[in-house]
């Protein structure tokens, strides 16, 4: 009796512990809205399971509006050419992309390019994210 009821609380434990979300490109972000951000960086979080870059974007009346853009892991976005330092606060950058389904000021990356003419793709779920 005890080797059963020991058998079906470790069929069973897993479902009681909590684990993070992990969504689509599909599921938060509209591929009918692709859109091209020009931008100052802000803040760069190389987290798990996706980076994100905070940058400022001046509107044409100059006024700046945040934005997050999501990003591929920080392994991923390591393998493609990005260093911790690659995205300093204040780097001026262009990311292309697409708008989250909701209209919010956030997008995922597909490609980006800096200042000096340097792209690099952003490694995440977005069509063309990827070499």
């Amino acid at each position: 009796m005890r080797t059963a009821f020991f058998c079906l609380f470790l069929a069973c434990a897993p479902a009681c512990i909590p684990v993070s979300a992990h969504h689509s490109f599909a599921a938060e972000f509209d591929e009918r809205k692709p859109l091209k951000l020009r931008g100052t960086v802000t803040e760069w979080e190389l987290i798990n399971p996706h980076s994100w870059i905070h940058l400022d974007v001046k509107g044409a009346d100059g006024k700046a509006t945040p934005w997050m853009v999501e990003g591929g892991s920080p392994n991923a976005l390591l393998r493609l050419g990005f260093t911790k330092d690659s995205l300093a606060p204040g780097t001026e950058i262009v990311v292309e992309g697409f708008q989250a389904k909701d209209g919010a000021n956030r997008a995922v990356g597909a490609k980006l390019t800096f200042a000096d003419g340097k792209k690099l793709f952003m490694g995440g779920s977005a069509p063309g994210a990827n070499p």
